[in-house]
């Protein structure tokens, strides 16, 4: 077992969450990649960090809907195994039961975001990370263009991981993919 897999275990058994949590969920580990770069902050002024490719592509894709008159902004992108744990765990102290928080945040180490290519996306008018961001045109733009751009929707409804439907959770797969 490697070091980061220990690091993942040990965060796992602080939360609760049972040892067979990889093989249930059919979520893979992700390492947290080595090149990571600052991108510009999100909608709450947070810094944020994507891989080089990924904030390329991010950023001719955002321009590009933007051309088309469709606004698109950044909701979150990169986090650490430790701030997936911290996030957890402050569900839990709100009394929620890690098995509803695992339909909604992956556990840490299998989250695509410490993959950095994985970003929510927001639009005006629309509160952030909810369903209502499908009744966007920015939705049925990114529908439409995103796999073009290499971004494919991770969480469409029934997946097989048996995350919460996210049509606001998109990921990089590098070249032109397709957009689910």
């Amino acid at each position: 077992m490697s070091d980061y897999e220990r690091e993942i275990a040990a965060l796992h058994a602080a939360l609760g969450i049972a040892p067979d949590y990889a093989a249930r969920s059919a979520l893979p580990l992700h390492r947290v990649p080595d090149d990571l770069v600052s991108t510009e902050a999100d909608c709450f002024d947070r810094p944020q960090q994507l891989t080089a490719a990924a904030f390329a592509a991010w950023t001719a894709m955002k321009s590009t809907a933007a051309e088309a008159g469709v606004e698109i902004f950044l909701v979150s992108a990169w986090r650490s195994p430790r701030y997936q744990h911290d996030l957890i765990a402050r569900k839990l102290a709100r009394g929620q039961r890690i098995e509803e928080i695992l339909k909604v945040n992956a556990a840490p180490g299998h989250s695509e975001h410490h993959s950095g290519r994985a970003i929510d996306i927001g639009a005006p008018g629309c509160e952030v990370l909810s369903e209502e961001f499908e009744a966007t045109s920015a939705f049925r733009w990114l529908r439409q263009h995103a796999g073009g751009f290499g971004f494919q929707m991770s969480y469409p409804r029934g997946n097989p991981q048996g995350i919460a439907y996210e049509p606001w959770h998109w990921c990089y797969h590098g070249g032109k993919g397709r957009a689910d």
